[in-house]
């Protein structure tokens, strides 16, 4: 650069500094000044040598940050400071001994503090800001003031983007909308939040972004003639009551609009409160109250205002400090029309959250007005224990309460349905981990698949590439998108297995002297009692049709009369169902609880569920455990006076399930037996070992295994097995 376009440059830091003064929202005194000019000195010395992507000075930057915290949002000196310095100790050969220093401890802690969140190890496509999000929650209980300074650096990095690639633009925009909007909304930053609403819509949606600002300026004549309107017709009655007001209109953002045309599925001309009418007011603070009731009174008296569309937020402020009377009224032309209406302090804090709330309320001491909004805001997003739980949901509370949030071992966000399980966040990082999940992790801890997450949870998915999934997982999950893929990856298995099924029955026929075509199949089907042939394929495949069903199947052939006689009583199937490429469910059998048991019960008169139902389990007194339909009219009832009476149920295809069973086994005792046990279960795919317990005693041991498995001959194959080994005296089943 030139020596003219360096001076010109000196200059511009200069004015930009004057600027960063001038426009403090807060009084700055002369330690004020003085600290910020020093902090402004060595950011500059700092930064002299880097330039932006744009090609301008680095130290811009901080200073436009610094502006952002002290005019926007209207933190103190020490944030100000804090804000020049944010990327100095990250960037350059400061560190934060040296900081602490020359600025003091609280400085040191909040720069420290935006060091560690930008100073992330990642590798590879994890995303930084995701880490970023967590390691904001880490410092949480340092300084909330770090997160403030982080939103207005964010802030400035969306307004000044565009000489990034369009894939970084995407990318950080996108994390903007999902992290940092919702933040600046939970602290009372709501011109911060909409800017940053809006630049990320400019970069994730350019095309509707521009399509959506081009209408709002070519209807902004027709929109201040409607305030014009508006205006003149309370006017008089205003002037009236010698009131001192303001009236003026207030375009709803552009994502607002983008929001409601979404979720009505509307066009932008249909969207009918595209802005509101604000009606700002100057009083004594006794007077405030009465004042916005006053100027409510007279707004209803000249126009019909929705009766649910009120909101009295100066009687119960929102936990932000925000406070107004927000109404819709019938306006002129016969359009709905939102008319909020703010004093002058509402106003400011509305525009700066709680900074302005405490200004008004400590006027005389004015650190402690800021000591105190921290420590409310500290109070807002902590409880006693200082969790990352705490504080997603609070930040997240007005936008996404029915979303959680969880963390990857390497730190990645997920976003997940509340209520969702340990397996819904393995399908939601991907399918085939979801499917080869062998166990799940939460915060270091072994939990059940089943176990809900809360938000701020650390998941780790331990997969295996023999696991795969089994009814039980549609048990486990509540999310649709892993109850779907759960469903079709068990399909696909009862597919294969009816492939497999298929190929046993053709050796088996061929032995019994049977021609395996259409109409030994059709017969099978019928007399097997099964819908489609894939049924009777998955059974055989399964051994739920055995060696001595195909007998008796056989026997039942040779026999031409009996044969014909049950033909004729028979309906005749459809062949197309016969034929139909899908496996059925037949609901036999009802069972209770998480372990499925089949216990007694008796069907209720009031609702008279069939198989297939919806339905519950009820203990009564005399009867034993009477079965209603979820949506059965005694069912709220029920569940609310006696919910620890209440028993989960469900229809199942006792054909197509998998069955518990305990092994007891006795033997002599040798070394390695146990070892031998245990890796002939092991070895078979079809059996799952779900506990096991051995006794040793002078030579003389015992042992009980629980197994599930699919069917009978799976569980007899091991019984033999077991019992050829050496040592072992006798297997019998509990």
């Amino acid at each position: 650069m030139t020596e003219l376009a360096l001076e010109k440059e000196r200059k511009a830091i200069a004015r930009e500094y004057k600027e960063l003064l001038r426009i403090s929202y807060r009084i700055l005194s002369k330690e004020d000044k003085k600290l910020i000019r020093s902090a402004f000195d060595v950011a500059v010395d700092a930064h002299k040598e880097q330039r932006r992507k744009s090609g301008e000075a680095y130290i811009f930057h901080p200073i436009a940050v610094a502006k952002i915290v002290a005019s926007e949002i209207g933190l103190d000196a020490t944030s100000i400071a804090a804000a020049l310095l944010h990327d100095v100790v990250e960037d350059t050969s400061y560190t934060i001994v040296d900081i602490e220093q020359m600025f003091g401890e609280v400085v040191a802690r909040i720069v420290d503090g935006l060091t560690k969140i930008s100073n992330m190890p990642y590798e590879g496509d994890v995303s930084l800001q995701a880490e970023n999000f967590r390691k904001m929650l880490l410092t949480l209980n340092e300084d909330i003031r770090v997160i403030i300074i982080k939103i207005a650096d964010r802030l400035h990095n969306m307004q000044t983007m565009d000489s990034m690639p369009p894939h970084k633009q995407v990318k950080i925009a996108s994390e903007t909308l999902y992290i940092y909007a919702p933040m600046a909304h939970r602290i009372g930053l709501y011109n911060i939040k909409t800017q940053l609403e809006d630049l990320s819509l400019k970069y994730t949606e350019p095309e509707v972004y521009n399509d959506i600002l081009s209408k709002i300026k070519e209807s902004k004549e027709q929109q201040d003639a409607y305030i014009k309107s508006f205006s003149k017709i309370i006017e008089d009655s205003l002037n009236a009551e010698k009131l001192d007001y303001e009236i003026k209109g207030r375009p709803k953002s552009i994502f607002s609009i983008r929001r409601k045309m979404q979720a009505q599925t509307v066009t932008f001309d249909q969207v009918y409160d595209k802005f509101a009418v604000r009606i700002i007011y100057r009083s004594t603070p006794e007077d405030e109250k009465f004042i916005a009731w006053k100027i409510y009174s007279i707004v209803t008296d000249h126009f019909r205002p929705n009766p649910v569309r009120l909101r009295d937020w100066i009687s119960s402020p929102k936990s932000t400090g925000y406070e107004a009377l927000h109404i819709t009224v019938m306006g002129p032309q016969g359009k709905w029309v939102e008319v909020q209406i703010r004093s002058e302090r509402m106003n400011e804090i509305a525009e700066k959250g709680f900074a302005a709330h405490y200004k008004y309320k400590n006027k005389n001491s004015d650190d402690g007005g800021l000591e105190v909004w921290l420590n409310k805001l500290q109070e807002t997003l902590e409880n006693q224990d200082i969790s990352a739980i705490d504080f997603v949901e609070e930040f997240k509370l007005n936008l996404y309460s029915k979303e959680i949030f969880v963390f990857t071992p390497k730190g990645d966000l997920f976003s997940l349905a509340k209520g969702a399980t340990a397996l819904d966040f393995a399908f939601a990082i991907h399918t085939e981990i979801g499917l080869r999940t062998r166990g799940t992790k939460v915060n270091g801890k072994l939990v059940p698949l089943s176990h809900v997450l809360n938000s701020g949870d650390q998941v780790e998915i331990i997969t295996s590439n023999n696991a795969k999934p089994t009814n039980n997982w549609l048990d486990y999950a509540n999310t649709g998108r892993a109850i779907s893929k759960i469903k079709s990856a068990l399909k696909e298995d009862r597919k294969e297995l009816a492939n497999e099924g298929k190929e046993v029955l053709k050796r088996k026929l061929k032995s019994l002297k049977i021609n395996f075509d259409d109409t030994s199949i059709t017969e099978m089907v019928r007399f097997f009692k099964v819908k489609t042939s894939l049924d009777l394929f998955y059974r055989v495949g399964a051994g739920i049709i055995d060696n001595k069903l195909l007998k008796d199947y056989a026997a039942s052939r040779s026999n031409a009369f009996v044969s014909f006689f049950k033909n004729k009583i028979r309906k005749p199937s459809n062949p197309e169902e016969i034929n139909k490429e899908e496996i059925t469910e037949k609901y036999d059998q009802l069972v209770f609880g998480k372990d499925e048991q089949k216990l007694d019960y008796k069907m209720s008169n009031c609702c008279n569920p069939i198989p297939g139902d919806d339905v519950f389990g009820f203990l009564t007194v005399n009867e034993g455990i009477k079965v209603h339909k979820i949506n059965c009219p005694n069912a709220v009832q029920l569940q609310s006076n006696y919910s620890y009476r209440i028993m989960p149920a469900k229809w199942i295809d006792s054909t197509q399930r998998d069955f518990r069973a305990e092994l007891s086994i006795t033997g002599i005792d040798t070394i390695g037996l146990v070892n031998a046990v245990t890796k002939e279960i092991s070895n078979n795919l079809n059996i799952d070992m779900r506990g096991v317990h051995f006794d040793s005693d002078d030579g003389v041991f015992t042992g009980r295994i629980i197994v599930v498995v699919k069917n009978k001959n799976i569980l007899d194959n091991l019984v033999q097995n077991i019992k050829k080994i050496n040592g072992i005296d006798k297997v019998t089943r509990k």
